[in-house]
């Protein structure tokens, strides 16, 4: 079984966590700090944003690993040690920041692509890897302690941000949780590896898991709210607080979980990562995550709906943290904390905090529409965070040349009224469509779309609400309209409220 599956994974179980005789246990593994591999800025971060987010959902027991404490052995004596403990009902929840890699398979035969993967330990330096080997936990190993838990009916929710795998395409300039792939035999495998290579994916029966990315795709630190983080670790962070709840039933269904984070990780990530849940679809149709966390409101009358906060309650604060160069000009609304977007005045290039190419052929006349752009692009973020809407494009590529054909869908939300604009990488808001009093509930397509100049970074938005839209319809429709405008109005009428956000980012270049 391969650890792509298990690697960066959530493990969803069929029952509620809620349920009065069960427990709920969590180990939770961060690390930064490789003293024989780069190091990482944001693992840790993740970790301990997950701890407080699982610690305010009331686990029974925790148990935390942060940078040098994080050891094998340890770590595998916490495993046994809830195992031991847990019940037929119960659940184990181990989340894992951290670097992952790839080496040649141990047990021959075991792997298609003839490579295990591994979570790599601070311990473990690949320039000594036999000596060094106790220091990391191979695929096969996690099968084995994921049997030894089915065996007794408890659940296993195991959450990996890391990966095994490159090939990102664009101007990225952060980190990623990918370490060098170990080239060397290693030793003859523990016997927990050899148990755990005849484990297959299909034989577990209460184990699910959800990758941070797909195999083809390297999972990124990305910056989120202006620090280094991983986009799956915030993304299950935010679902444990209660985001994840959209009927406000007090559980956390499995579709729910895939909706809300498959679109967080999308827009945290700018469309680098994409998750990938094994199984790939639910066991059942009522198959449950966990309970909605107890700093949450639960709507113990389905009638009570669920309530969202304003987005300056979650930390944003209407400025953008920007660096110039070749200027001495000096948007508005700059001066933010964080890593800073970056203007190169004399190229005329924008870039964000991840080193993409925003936007090209940006002067003094045009970079405070970039600005006014990205600070409305971060309100609608802390708006999806609450409620994500679902889109995508077709094909699916992390960047896209001159002249590619696209396809923008956007299926039912279920609201009564939807709008959809571009938000294009020179500042300018383009309105697409608006279907206002019960036509929302209709999808919406963009077919055989062409990119063409300028090139950068658009973002497609889609707002759903019950909300009236008519003079938000009205504004994004005038020639005049900018992104200060539409922030006014947005702020003014549907944060806080019932409402959906839905952001496709499509980064574009010139045909290489």
């Amino acid at each position: 079984m391969m650890l792509r599956g298990f690697l960066l994974a959530l493990l969803v179980s069929a029952a509620p966590l809620g349920v009065a005789s069960a427990k709920t246990y969590a180990l939770v593994v961060g690390i930064d700090a490789y003293p024989h591999e780069v190091s990482l800025d944001g693992a840790v971060k993740d970790a301990r944003d997950v701890e407080g987010a699982l610690q305010r959902a009331g686990i029974d027991q925790m148990a935390t690993f942060f940078d040098a404490a994080a050891r094998k052995d340890d770590i595998r004596a916490a495993w046994t040690g809830f195992v031991d403990s847990a019940s037929q009902g119960d659940t184990i929840i181990f989340t894992y920041a951290g670097h992952g890699a790839q080496m040649p398979e141990l047990v021959a035969g075991d792997e298609a692509d003839g490579l295990d993967e591994f979570l790599q330990l601070p311990g473990f330096d690949r320039g000594r890897a036999a000596e060094t080997d106790h220091e990391i936990i191979i695929d096969n190993e996690l099968n084995a302690w994921f049997s030894e838990a089915e065996a007794k009916g408890v659940q296993v929710l195991f959450v990996s941000d890391s990966c095994h795998s490159g090939g990102m395409s664009r101007s990225f300039s952060g980190k990623t949780r990918l370490a060098h792939a170990v080239t060397v035999k290693l030793p003859p495998p523990s016997e927990e590896a050899v148990s755990g290579a005849k484990v297959k994916e299909a034989d577990f029966r209460q184990v699910t898991v959800l990758a941070a990315s797909l195999e083809s795709q390297p999972s990124p630190e990305v910056i989120i709210n202006g620090e280094a983080r991983g986009a799956l670790s915030w993304s299950f962070a935010r679902a444990v607080e209660g985001s994840a709840d959209r009927n406000g039933d007090g559980k956390i269904s499995r579709v729910e979980l895939e909706d809300y984070v498959f679109s967080n990780v999308k827009l945290q990530s700018e469309a680098l990562q994409v998750p990938n849940f094994v199984p790939q679809l639910p066991r059942s149709e009522d198959e449950v995550v966990m309970p909605l966390t107890r700093s949450a409101v639960v709507a113990a009358d389905p009638a009570v709906k669920k309530t969202y906060k304003p987005v300056r309650e979650s930390g944003w604060d209407g400025k953008l943290a920007l660096t110039v160069s070749g200027s001495d000009l000096i948007p508005e609304n700059t001066g933010g904390t964080g890593v800073p977007y970056r203007w190169d005045a004399a190229a005329g290039i924008f870039y964000t905090p991840n080193g993409d190419i925003a936007g090209e052929h940006i002067d003094a006349a045009a970079v405070q529409s970039v600005v006014d752009k990205f600070i409305l692009l971060d309100f609608l973020k802390a708006m999806a965070s609450q409620n994500p809407g679902a889109v995508s494009l077709t094909p699916q590529k992390d960047i896209y040349a001159g002249g590619d054909r696209i396809s923008f869908d956007v299926p039912a939300s279920g609201y009564k009224n939807m709008v959809v604009f571009n938000l294009a990488n020179t500042g300018q808001v383009q309105l697409l469509d608006v279907q206002s009093e019960g036509t929302a509930s209709q999808e919406f397509k963009l077919t055989d779309m062409q990119v063409v100049e300028p090139f950068g970074a658009d973002h497609l938005i889609v707002i759903s609400t019950n909300e009236p839209i008519d003079a938000i319809g009205a504004a994004l429709a005038s020639k005049a309209v900018d992104a200060a405008t539409v922030l006014q109005l947005l702020s003014t009428r549907i944060d806080g409220t019932d409402t959906s956000v839905a952001i496709q980012p499509l980064y574009t270049r010139e045909k290489l």
